[in-house]
């Protein structure tokens, strides 16, 4: 009861790659490079255990970004065609590559990373993977000219890719669908078919995460903007209670989202967002279990994951630490109350 766990990315230590920045430059070349990003995978994975979390994840190490990590192996995906995209309905623009064909998978992205985790660790094991949407948020095309078929195009990869991490010994499969918060429509029009597509015939847990995008100045403007309360999740969580996915997550910790929404997701698991990803603030563990019970009054404590609000590449190394081990305590201190 009450499993804790981080959304996914975790800060890159400064001997890996430049701090503090969603788009790091890696400091490192070739073989340095593999086994540094392996030294960094296993240091998150000590931390989270020593804290006292429950499911762990690699902190994204060998990635530089959460989605174009995945996207640098598959084929169609012209590099050097860089194309300026305004991400989350231009949110902030970024150069990005371009799809100039058809698109394939030559070979597993992840599995070795993966293979390489899972030996370092006992605990549950949850690994991330980009979203079909927030991918085709993420990118430019050339190619399909239809942003639902490169989805289901994307889906059916991330599906196969999924698939190979499971078999090595992933708990819990996680895609990431900041867009789902932007793009409400075409969620229910085309968003979900394409998450299900990419976890059908998974055998672990499924879950979605959704939030309101990194502690980045672009994202702090935007939600300035969204008044005094934040209702995004209210159009897609009635189609999200429907779905097949398990698990789907929610920004609660010094967020404007009324938490009487978590009673549109009476089927699911609920990620509850209890620790923030903005500032250099660690909240304290008293902190963290007044927004689990504040989450209790609308979900029983059975289907409720504490988690972070987001994932936490950008902010400051020690922050995170101190953040990760007040979400530990903070969940155990709820879970002595009643009694477990």
């Amino acid at each position: 009861m009450l499993e804790t766990t981080t959304v996914g990315s975790l800060p890159k230590p400064e001997w890996l790659a430049e701090p503090e920045k969603l788009w790091p430059t890696w400091r490192l070349r070739g073989e340095e490079l593999a086994r540094a990003k392996e030294r960094a995978v296993v240091e998150w994975l000590k931390h989270q255990e020593e804290a006292g979390l429950d499911i762990l994840t690699n902190g994204e190490q060998v990635r530089i970004h959460f989605v174009h990590g995945f996207l640098e192996h598959i084929e169609g995906i012209d590099w050097e065609k860089k194309t300026p995209m305004g991400i989350r309905d231009n949110r902030y623009t970024v150069d990005v590559p371009t799809v100039t064909g058809p698109l394939s998978r030559p070979y597993s992205v992840h599995l070795d990373e993966v293979r390489f985790t899972r030996a370092q660790t006992t605990h549950k094991l949850k690994f991330t993977l980009p979203g079909p949407m927030t991918i085709c948020d993420t990118i430019a095309d050339v190619h399909y000219g239809s942003r639902p078929e490169m989805a289901m195009r994307f889906a059916e990869i991330l599906n196969d890719e999924a698939r190979e991490l499971v078999d090595a010994g992933v708990d819990l499969i996680q895609f990431d669908e900041p867009a789902f918060n932007v793009f409400m429509d075409d969620v229910r029009a085309w968003g979900i078919a394409a998450l299900h597509r990419a976890i059908e015939g998974l055998t672990c847990t499924t879950a979605v995460h959704i939030c309101y995008g990194y502690g980045i100045d672009e994202n702090l403007r935007w939600k300035e903007s969204l008044g005094s309360e934040w209702r995004q999740y209210e159009k897609i969580f009635p189609a999200l209670n429907a779905s097949s996915i398990d698990q789907i997550s929610l920004e609660c910790a010094d967020s404007r989202v009324p938490m009487s929404l978590m009673g549109l997701l009476k089927d699911k698991g609920l990620m509850v967002g209890a620790i923030a990803v903005t500032g250099d603030r660690v909240e304290t563990p008293e902190q963290v279990a007044a927004t689990i019970r504040a989450a209790m009054k609308y979900v029983d404590p059975e289907r409720l994951y504490p988690c972070s609000n987001c994932g936490m590449a950008p902010i400051p190394y020690a922050v995170a630490l101190g953040k990760i081990r007040s979400l530990a305590s903070g969940a155990a201190i709820v879970r002595k109350s009643l009694g477990s």
